[in-house]
């Protein structure tokens, strides 16, 4: 049975850090395969958001935030110890990184072949060897070569990259999954506490997706067929976590 996880941020900050975690993803795919042009997507599009938002600040706030936190958990007689200190010494470690660090993405701006791509990637069916004969050389490279350069291109983006995934790691860890049924198709519920993420895992056998929305204190959760491109009218049973 395959089981297929869902997520919703439901405030601008967890859906910025979940963007960057899936650019993430796909620039490690690239360094692990031999994807050809198509590996400059990934790279260009986090190049586009770091300019866009100085991420740096907000992510340096929230790690000192968790790190406040997690000190405080050390004192609760059922919290695992070596688990919060391996924490603990990550978050620090990452905290002093991205103190230290550039811009992320900054200094690949300088970097003429990367530019010059850049500017025809924007155009529907630009990477002819015609329109960037440089990309053509750079890819007739042995791939051991272009995986080297690749690396040291994702490692510009190292600094904010990982402090997200921790951090997004730990909202994920505040909750555990319960077993939920939506009557008719649907599931709404409340919480007490503001919430920054809904996930759903969900067995694909069941033929359907959700959509979630929702703000802070509430959420909806709609079951779609998938088939038939319209919202279930069966019971569904699922696994919800209200992370906050």
């Amino acid at each position: 049975m395959t089981e297929l996880i869902y997520e919703q941020p439901l405030n601008e900050k967890i859906r910025s850090y979940l963007r960057l975690e899936y650019l993430a993803q796909q620039l490690q795919a690239n360094l692990d395969d031999d994807h050809q042009h198509r590996c400059f997507y990934p790279l260009f599009s986090l190049c586009e958001l770091s300019e866009r938002c100085d991420y740096r600040g907000e992510v340096l706030k929230d790690l000192d935030r968790q790190l406040f936190a997690l000190s405080k958990w050390q004192s609760l007689p059922s919290i695992n110890d070596d688990q919060v200190e391996l924490y603990i010494s990550k978050l620090t470690a990452a905290r002093d990184i991205l103190q230290l660090a550039q811009r992320a993405g900054h200094q690949l701006k300088q970097d003429r072949f990367l530019t010059a791509l850049r500017q025809r990637f924007n155009m529907p069916g630009a990477s002819c060897n015609f329109d960037l004969p440089q990309l053509h050389y750079w890819l007739a490279k042995p791939w051991e070569e272009r995986q080297a350069e690749y690396q040291e291109w994702m490692s510009h983006f190292a600094s904010l990259l990982s402090p997200v995934n921790l951090l997004l790691d730990l909202t994920r860890q505040t909750t555990e999954y319960q077993v939920k049924q939506a009557s008719g198709g649907f599931y709404q519920g409340n919480s007490e506490q503001a919430l920054s993420l809904i996930r759903v895992k969900l067995s694909a056998e069941q033929g359907c997706y959700p959509t979630i929305s929702g703000h802070r204190n509430r959420y909806a959760i709609h079951f779609v067929q998938f088939d038939q491109q319209k919202h279930s009218d069966q019971t569904v049973e699922f696994e919800l976590a209200t992370c906050p």
